[in-house]
């Protein structure tokens, strides 16, 4: 069984040449990119193995014992496929296992991508072969089950595109904060045949409401920061001068305050407001069932072609693009 893409090869084998869709056309686009510059904290010395490098695509830092960083690093468009899955899983371990840490802020070193979207250019059986996480679910649906459920707070600082499983993760975070002039959020996958994986449906019309939820998830348009602010979409739309100051200084006032009030009060509103593990679980297969469909694979076929996951007009315009179909 194959990935939607690599179902359709043949009829795009004029497009990628000699290279097959089967191959993760970011992983390639990441080895001819050049290397992101290390952050300037000292790396956690304790971390997953290859997150302390200053040219691993999922960087994880100890900015200060209480508060740290996560930051994609997968250029050219922060793709996050199985691969990144499972350093992600290893980075919320650590996070997990550590008894100082109070904040975590998930960033990202690419300019103009939070996370683009799923990597659509694999196998399909590298994505459905995964083992479960520790919930049982699914290691993507797991992986938001447990960045939402940390004792500890985490905040999403949002510059470029956070689309798709990158709007996932900014959801499964406790606070998100963008730019005002450069991030750009949408659920962008009914506009392409698919059905979001990460657990959208179950968050969103908790924070927005239902009609709100419905015009994100299902006009799968581009929303910018203001609107997403005036949705609930994310806490504040802030000056892109100002973002990284802004997060910093909160991050480092939470780091400042007792561990054990920031655990039981965030367990609290977990119990108000976060959806039942159990609303995760069927997003994710509603989104490998809509792939194999071949009106999906139509759709995806003339988005490929037309150059996604590749930098350039498609991914930057994803909700025009998919609105831009015709059977």
């Amino acid at each position: 069984m194959t990935f939607a893409i690599k179902r359709i090869a043949g009829a795009l084998a004029a497009a990628f040449a000699a290279a097959t869709l089967a191959a993760s056309f970011a992983g390639a686009a990441q080895a001819a990119a050049p290397k992101a510059p290390a952050a300037s904290a000292a790396p956690i010395s304790a971390a997953p193995i290859g997150a302390e490098a200053p040219d691993a695509k999922i960087r994880l830092t100890r900015v200060t014992p209480a508060y740290w960083k996560v930051t994609f690093a997968n250029a050219p468009l922060n793709i996050v496929g199985p691969k990144e899955v499972r350093e992600l899983v290893r980075i919320v371990e650590a996070i997990e296992a550590d008894q100082q840490v109070q904040v975590v802020v998930f960033d990202s070193a690419i300019p103009g991508s939070f996370i683009a979207h799923y990597d659509l250019l694999t196998p399909l059986e590298e994505s459905t072969g995964m083992a479960p996480g520790p919930t049982g679910m699914h290691p993507v649906p797991d992986l938001m089950v447990r960045i939402a459920r940390l004792p500890i707070v985490t905040i999403s600082a949002i510059r470029g595109r956070a689309t798709g499983i990158g709007s996932e993760l900014i959801l499964a975070t406790d606070m998100r904060f963008a730019s005002r002039e450069k991030a750009v959020l949408s659920q962008w996958e009914v506009g392409a045949g698919l059905v979001a994986g990460g657990g959208p449906m179950a968050r969103l019309p908790r924070l927005v409401g239902r009609g709100r939820a419905l015009e994100i998830l299902v006009a799968s348009d581009d929303i910018n920061g203001d609107v997403a602010e005036r949705y609930g979409y994310v806490n504040r739309s802030l000056p892109d001068a100002e973002l990284d100051g802004f997060v910093d200084t909160m991050a480092r006032r939470i780091a400042s305050f007792e561990r054990a009030a920031i655990v039981d009060t965030k367990a609290l509103v977990n119990l108000a407001s976060l959806p039942p593990d159990a609303e995760m679980q069927p997003g994710w297969d509603a989104f490998i069932a809509s792939v194999k469909r071949p009106a999906t694979q139509q759709r995806l076929k003339a988005l490929v072609e037309q150059g996604l996951q590749q930098p350039g007009a498609i991914e930057d315009n994803l909700g025009r693009a998919t609105a831009a179909y015709r059977k």
